[in-house]
């Protein structure tokens, strides 16, 4: 069947980065880099799990996300894959945020932060979000680093701690005011498109 997915594009000035919501095609053909990222142990730490994820499983995951709404992304600089992004559980206005950059050796270099912000533009200026939320091991001293950048802030209300996935989780938020004020020179640099593609 054909379906609209969206592209996220961002020619900047050493590279280009491009965001796309995948079709199943694209998860499976992608499933392998994921794993290897998923289960590397630095990754899986942060991501708090313990278990070996398996293709088919990311696979499966990917299926079951999107079909509860969400909205997921393979991440990709100069045309390389290096990792992916989604907003899930979006409802009342409020989606969560998750991103994983998959090769250490990548992280930490500032790529995180221009993805999620591809990712944010698209939330709140197409999806009609409000707040977007984040819950962090909090061992993840990496990825409070990107959310404090975009200009998330610490909160602790039954909102956030709703997409909390683990009690000592640390949940914070940004709102689109704030995100759009923060970020509008680089939000101008974006380009989000929806293209029919096969699934």
């Amino acid at each position: 069947m054909d379906e609209a997915h969206f592209v996220i594009e961002w020619d900047g000035a050493d590279d280009r980065l491009v965001a796309i919501e995948p079709t199943p095609d694209e998860v499976a053909r992608h499933a392998p880099e994921l794993a290897v990222a998923y289960n590397h142990p630095a990754n899986a730490a942060l991501m708090g799990h313990t278990d070996v994820i398996s293709e088919e499983e990311i696979v499966e995951h990917y299926a079951d996300m999107a079909e509860d709404g969400a909205h997921q992304f393979l991440l990709f600089r100069d045309g390389v894959f290096v990792g992916d992004g989604d907003l899930r559980g979006l409802r009342d206005g409020s989606a969560e945020f998750a991103f994983m950059i998959g090769a250490p050796s990548a992280q930490g270099r500032g790529l995180g932060t221009r993805f999620a912000l591809m990712i944010h533009a698209l939330g709140f200026r197409h999806l009609g979000l409000e707040r977007i939320y984040a819950s962090v091991v909090p061992e993840n001293v990496a990825s409070r680093r990107v959310f404090e950048k975009l200009g998330y802030l610490p909160d602790d209300s039954e909102a956030a701690r709703a997409y909390a996935d683990e009690p000592g989780d640390v949940t914070l938020v940004i709102d689109r005011a704030t995100f759009e004020d923060r970020h509008a020179p680089a939000l101008a640099q974006l380009r989000i498109t929806r293209h029919d593609r096969r699934t």
